[in-house]
C-alpha cells in the first residue's frame, strides 16, 4: 500500500486532504481511482490507511479508516554525522540510512573533506537530500522521515553532542589496533529510548586532531569491526549493527 508523508495542515478530523507532487503521484503516476487504499502519515508518528473518496489531478481527498498501531522505528533514535564525502555518496547514505531507520543525517565540513561546500548552492542541495530522505521513508514505510541539515563546521557539529545519551566515533585507526573495540560494549550499555549521535569520517578519515577534539567532547571511539569500511559503508554498517543488536536480539 502506497505511503505519503503529508504535513499537519492536511488532516482534518475524518480525512485527510492531499495536494502537490503527492497527488500529481497518486493520480497521473499511480492512477488510483475512488475506493483505493493508501497510508498517510503526519509528522508526529502516527499513520492512518485511508480510502481516496475525490481525486483529481491536482487534489486528492482520502478518508481516514483506522489509525495503524503497529511500531516499525528504531527502539533508540540513531542520528548520522557524516564528513561531506565525494560525489554523490552522501545521497546513499541518506537513502539507505533512511531504509534502515536513522532518524537524522548532519553532514559536516571535516578537515579532509575533498568536497567544499558552497553555499550559493546549499538551499537547492539540501531540498534535494531531504526529497531523497522523504521517498526512501515512503519506500520502507517508514513512521518518520528523517531531516537532513545544512552542513555545519566541526565546531558547530561539537554543540550537538550533549543531546545524545551516547556519541560513537567511528575511527578507523581504532579498527587496526582493537578489533573487537568499543562498539558492542557501548550498545550493551544502552537502553530502549536512549539517542545515538554516529560520527563518520569522509574519504581518509579523521585527522588525529579531530579525534583529540570530539573525544574530549565525549565520544566514543571505537573500530565498526576489524576491516576498514568505505565513508558511505560505515554508517549503514554501524546501522545494521545497531538494527541487529536491538531489533533481532532485543538488546
Amino acid at each position: 500500500m502506497q505511503r505519503y508523508f503529508l504535513s499537519e495542515e492536511s488532516f482534518d478530523g475524518t480525512y485527510v486532504m492531499i495536494d502537490g507532487e503527492d497527488a500529481k503521484h497518486i493520480a497521473r503516476v499511480m492512477r488510483m481511482t475512488l475506493g483505493a487504499q493508501i497510508i498517510c502519515c503526519d509528522n508526529h508518528g502516527s499513520c492512518y490507511r485511508c480510502e481516496i473518496s475525490e481525486v483529481s489531478s491536482d487534489i486528492v481527498k482520502a478518508d481516514i479508516i483506522e489509525q495503524i498501531e503497529k511500531n516499525v522505528e528504531l527502539p533508540i533514535d540513531v542520528s548520522i554525522a557524516h564528513g561531506l564525502p565525494k560525489g554523490d555518496k552522501l545521497e546513499l547514505v541518506i537513502q539507505k540510512g533512511t531504509e534502515l531507520g536513522a532518524i537524522k543525517f548532519i553532514p559536516f565540513q571535516a578537515e579532509r573533506s575533498i568536497v567544499k561546500w558552497d553555499e550559493k548552492k546549499a538551499e537547492k542541495k539540501i531540498e534535494r537530500w531531504n526529497k531523497i530522505s522523504k521517498e526512501a521513508s515512503e519506500q520502507s514505510h517508514r513512521q518518520y522521515v528523517p531531516q537532513v541539515e545544512t552542513v555545519q563546521k566541526l565546531k558547530q557539529l561539537l554543540r550537538h553532542f550533549h543531546l545524545y545519551s551516547y556519541v560513537i566515533l567511528a575511527n578507523e585507526e581504532q579498527a587496526k589496533n582493537d578489533e573487537k573495540s568499543q562498539f558492542h560494549h557501548t550498545l550493551s550499555q544502552m537502553k530502549r529510548g536512549d539517542s545515538l549521535l554516529l560520527v563518520v569520517g569522509p574519504e581518509g578519515g579523521f585527522s588525529d586532531r579531530e579525534v583529540e577534539i570530539m573525544i574530549n567532547a565525549g565520544a566514543i571511539s571505537c573500530a565498526l569491526g576489524p576491516r576498514i569500511l568505505r565513508s558511505e559503508t560505515a554508517p549503514l554498517y554501524g546501522l545494521a549493527a545497531i538494527s541487529y543488536h536491538f531489533e533481532l536480539m532485543g538488546g
